[in-house]
């Protein structure tokens, strides 16, 4: 019998990538809910088996602007309270850190590009062990606290704080571990183009890098992302 996964999508091309293919091998159905077209309050917070939050160009603290973001606070507060699995992505992890009572703030520096990850000894513990030395896509300005009573894994120079597990059935990663380099990446070129610009960053580059990490990325990705669900605690 399949499991359901549910994925909140707040931009179209920053979707589940290759994580897609470790969900369908596990037995999981996906479904996509994307943000300002489906109603978050129509989806059921603790009964759904996996809940994915995705990224998106937003701060957490912008929900005067952003409105919806209020609504999708409330829903991870009501799911993180039964401690139930939920991965979050870039946004997604700001904003499980923010329902779990954590601050999410500007940094004042854009990080931009494939770097690798400094872990901790939690880290190297843990699931992330698999990224270990593998350039993995970094794309942010913002930065979350650790939640009390979650485990701090993962660090840059830019970012003190790029990764937590809150026990075995939560994880949010500040980068992106999903991104399929080899296939799509030139909508985030395009999507981001304003943004890329502002900063300075040139998209052949990216384009270059993403060419030449991309495949070992994503194999290091899904085995991360495979062993996390492997290791779900559920009823």
């Amino acid at each position: 019998m399949l499991k359901t996964a549910v994925a909140l999508r707040h931009v179209a091309f920053e979707d589940l990538g290759s994580f897609e293919a470790v969900l369908a091998a596990a037995g999981y159905k996906v479904h996509y809910y994307d943000i300002g077209v489906h109603e978050i309050w129509t989806l059921e917070p603790v009964k759904t088996e996996l809940v994915i939050v995705l990224g998106g160009p937003v701060g957490v603290y912008e929900t005067e602007t952003y409105p919806f973001l209020a609504d999708e606070l409330d829903f991870l507060r009501t799911r993180l309270a039964a401690d139930r699995p939920t991965f979050g992505i870039c946004l997604g992890a700001q904003l499980i850190a923010a329902a779990l009572g954590a601050k999410v703030r500007p940094t004042g520096t854009k990080e931009i590009g494939f770097a690798p990850l400094d872990l901790t000894t939690g880290g190297e513990a843990f699931v992330l062990r698999h990224l270990k030395d593998v350039p993995v896509l970094h794309w942010h300005g913002d930065m979350f606290d650790i939640p009390d009573g979650a485990d701090r894994l993962a660090e840059t120079a830019v970012c003190a704080n790029q990764a937590f597990a809150h026990g075995r059935n939560v994880m949010g990663v500040q980068f992106h571990p999903e991104v399929d380099a080899a296939a799509g990446f030139e909508r985030w070129l395009i999507g981001h183009a304003h943004e890329l610009a502002a900063v300075g960053v040139d998209p052949r580059a990216l384009r270059a890098d993403a060419e030449r990490h991309g495949l070992r990325l994503r194999d290091a990705g899904r085995a991360m992302f495979a062993e996390w669900l492997g290791d779900l605690r559920v009823p």
